[in-house]
């Protein structure tokens, strides 16, 4: 397939997203013009992942200042309701407020910005992904590494290269990757969809596996680490990110085995003193009763549906940014 590109950019005047609603059986672009467009966008997980999101908000206020012109205030309204598109990922109102530092310059001054946000996006990640490896490397002793993951921190979760994602991208550059265990990821399958549909696309060795049998896996010894992506991360450590994770990290606590976060330093919420500050969204329960739209629960089934659980500091082994190792055991 080859490199799939940008997961979001800016053309003519328009935001620029691959549908990630669409894949693994179609790779679609979608042109959204306005914010409303892309908060839209936003809320159905065409565009998702906290990276992504941090620069998604930032080319909204870039759509607004140039559909408002010199309208101030119609701007800051469109950037408030884009900031608060989706609560948990806090990138989406940083990447907002970052851009609207510019509004005073006028339009092409945010889009400036924005664009600029776009590139030093990979430039961290790929940071960020490197010290993870190096002390994935250096703690675990067998090689090549047999890591397992959980949803999709890849290029479609950040503008390109990855988090987690880009961990075992490294790894496999250098030949110290065995395989990878890719965690369904239910109940929208992000893991299913989005993570094997790339590490197929650069021939990485990778299984997918039901999210319940990832202890399992540890168990039968078929895991050297765990490597993940956030959402937020408290000023303590204490990390949300997409549900399961919490279960991940008791679980390689209990195997005794590296439990790494990856995740730029923009997604630490130093405001948090800790987890139980981070308020966690609650989903539609159709994407449990349904799968596909065919209904797999009795009607009107109660559904508990959080899409991100809080990790707590002390399962982590270590907390990585571009600035390497910020919070964890390992520090």
């Amino acid at each position: 397939m080859g490199h799939v590109g940008r997961t979001i950019d800016w053309a003519d005047g328009t935001v620029v997203i691959v549908d990630q609603c669409a894949l693994p059986a179609e790779h679609r672009l979608l042109r959204l013009a306005t914010v409303d467009e892309l908060i839209g966008a936003i809320q159905r997980l065409a565009v998702r992942g906290a990276p992504a999101l941090g620069a998604a908000g930032a080319l909204g206020v870039a759509l607004a200042a140039h559909r408002h012109g010199a309208d101030t205030a119609a701007v800051h309204a469109d950037a408030g309701r884009l900031a608060t598109a989706r609560p948990t990922a806090v990138n989406l109102r940083w990447g907002v407020e970052r851009a609207l530092t510019k509004l005073p310059g006028g339009a092409e001054a945010v889009l400036a910005e924005a664009l600029a946000m776009l590139d030093e996006d990979e430039r961290v990640n790929r940071e960020a992904s490197a010290h993870a490896a190096r002390l994935l490397l250096g703690t675990c002793a067998r090689r090549p590494l047999r890591l397992l993951t959980h949803c999709n921190t890849g290029r479609l979760a950040t503008v390109d290269w990855g988090t987690a994602l880009g961990v075992v991208r490294h790894l496999h550059a250098e030949g110290e990757l065995e395989y990878v265990l890719a965690d369904e990821t239910r109940p929208l399958l992000q893991g299913a969809r989005l993570t094997a549909w790339e590490l197929a696309e650069e021939a990485i060795p990778y299984r997918l596996l039901p999210d319940a049998a990832a202890a399992a896996a540890m168990a039968r010894g078929l895991v050297d680490g765990v490597v993940v992506g956030a959402d937020r991360i408290a000023a303590n450590g204490d990390t949300a990110n997409k549900i399961g994770t919490y279960g991940l990290a008791l679980a390689a606590a209990r195997h005794g085995l590296p439990f790494v976060v990856v995740a730029p330093s923009s997604t630490v919420d130093a405001s948090l003193p800790d987890g139980g500050a981070i308020v966690i969204e609650e989903r539609a329960p159709e994407e449990v009763t349904h799968v596909a739209g065919n209904p797999v629960a009795p009607k009107d089934a109660a559904v508990f549906n959080p899409a991100f659980d809080v990790t707590p500091v002390d399962l982590i082994t270590a907390v990585v940014t571009e600035h390497g190792v910020v919070a964890g055991t390992a520090r």
